[in-house]
C-alpha cells in the first residue's frame, strides 16, 4: 500500500516550489493554491500530514484547519502551520483551530525535514496502536467465540485489573498495558472443541485433561510477537490458571513464581465470572463473592493482592454498574422497534 502524500497548501507559487524541493526527494506531495482547492484535495487523497499556510485569499489556514478537523475524514491528518514571523504571535489560535506545530518563513530546510519526519513518525505511531488495538479485539474475542462467557466480560475483567495492578503500585502506563493484554488471557480456546466448551454439564477427567491445554495454546499463539503488550499477554495467558499454592496448571507453579501480571488477572477473572449469570448460572452475591476470594487467599490467589483488591472493592462496584449499565443499553436498544414497525 503506497504512503499517503504531504499536501501543501500555499497561494504562493514560490512558497511551494520551495518545500517542493525540500521535501519532494523524500516524500510524495500534492499541492493547493486555496482553501477551496485544499479541501478538495484532503478528501481526494486522504494525506498524511498538512503544511499549511495562514494568509490566503478566500479563507484563512485558520478557518481552513477548522474545517478540516470538523470532518471526520481528516480530523485526525496533523497541520503544521507555515507562518510568517510576524504572525508567530498567533500561534495559541493555530493550536486553538486543531494545528499541532509551527514552522516560521522564510523555512529552513532542516527544520522542515525534522518537524516533518517527526509529526509523520507520531502518525505511523497512531496507526501502529490502533492496528494493535485491533489485534487485541479480535483475539480476545477469539477465545470466547465458542464459549458460553458475554463478550463483555474480557473487557470489564481487564478494567478491574488494571485498577487492582495500579493500587498494587504498578505505573500508569504499566497497568494500561495490562489492560489492553489481559483480554488475550483465553486466547488458547480457540484450540479447545466447542464440545467441551459449551458442555452444559461438568467435564470429564479427560475432557478437562484437554481444557488445561488452552493456557499453553493461548501462550504459543502470543509469544509470536515480540511486541510488550502480546509478550505481557503470552505471560498472563500461560499462567492464569497458576494457584499460589502450587496446585494449579499448567506448569504449577506457586507464590512469587507466578508473574505478578498473571496473579493479578486471576483475581479479576474469578470475581467477574462469579458476579455475571451464565446459562448454566446465576450471577453470585458480592458478599458470597468477597467470601470466596478471601477463602482462597493464600492457597488460590496471592494474599497481598487480595487484600488490595478489598481496598479498591468500592471502585471495582463503579466499573462493575459502569459495564452493567452499558449493556442494558445496548439491549434496549437491540429490543427497540425499528421505525419501520
Amino acid at each position: 500500500m503506497p504512503h499517503r502524500p504531504i499536501l501543501i497548501v500555499d497561494d504562493e507559487p514560490s512558497n511551494l516550489a520551495t518545500l517542493r524541493q525540500i521535501l519532494a526527494p523524500d516524500h510524495a506531495l500534492v499541492f493547493a493554491r486555496s482553501g477551496a482547492e485544499a479541501l478538495a484535495a484532503a478528501a481526494k487523497h486522504q494525506p498524511s500530514l498538512i503544511l499549511l499556510d495562514i494568509r490566503m485569499p478566500d479563507m484563512d489556514g485558520y478557518d481552513l484547519c477548522r474545517q478540516l478537523k470538523a470532518n471526520p475524514a481528516t480530523h485526525d491528518t496533523p497541520v503544521i502551520f507555515v507562518t510568517a514571523l510576524s504572525d508567530v504571535g498567533d500561534e495559541a489560535a493555530g493550536f486553538a483551530a486543531g494545528g499541532v506545530d509551527y514552522i516560521v518563513k522564510p523555512v529552513s530546510p532542516l527544520i522542515v525535514r525534522a518537524r516533518v519526519r517527526t509529526h509523520l513518525s507520531l502518525v505511523r505511531a497512531t496507526a501502529l496502536e490502533k492496528s494493535y488495538r485491533t489485534a487485541i479485539y479480535m483475539l480476545g474475542e477469539a477465545g470466547h467465540y465458542n464459549d458460553n462467557d458475554t463478550g463483555v466480560h474480557i473487557w470489564r475483567m481487564a478494567a478491574y485489573a488494571r485498577l487492582l495492578a495500579e493500587a498494587h503500585g504498578w505505573t500508569k502506563e504499566r497497568a494500561g498495558m495490562l489492560e489492553l493484554a489481559a483480554p488475550m488471557h483465553d486466547t488458547g480456546k480457540v484450540g479447545i472443541p466447542h464440545t467441551i466448551l459449551r458442555k452444559p454439564g461438568k467435564l470429564d477427567a479427560a475432557e478437562w485433561e484437554v481444557m488445561r491445554t488452552h493456557p499453553r495454546i493461548g501462550h504459543d499463539i502470543l509469544v509470536k510477537s515480540d511486541a510488550p503488550v502480546f509478550v505481557l499477554a503470552a505471560e498472563i495467558a500461560l499462567c492464569h490458571h497458576e494457584r499460589w499454592d502450587g496446585t494449579g496448571y499448567p506448569t504449577g507453579l506457586a507464590g512469587k513464581d507466578i508473574p505478578e501480571s498473571a496473579r493479578i488477572v486471576a483475581i479479576a477473572d474469578v470475581f467477574d465470572a462469579l458476579s455475571m449469570r451464565r446459562p448454566y448460572k446465576e450471577a453470585w452475591p458480592l458478599d458470597r463473592i468477597m467470601a470466596m476470594l478471601h477463602e482462597g487467599s493464600g492457597s488460590h490467589f496471592d494474599p497481598a493482592l487480595v487484600a488490595v483488591f478489598d481496598t479498591i472493592l468500592p471502585r471495582i462496584l463503579e466499573v462493575k454498574n459502569s459495564w452493567d449499565q452499558r449493556e442494558m443499553d445496548e439491549l434496549d436498544k437491540a429490543l427497540a422497534p425499528s421505525p419501520a414497525d
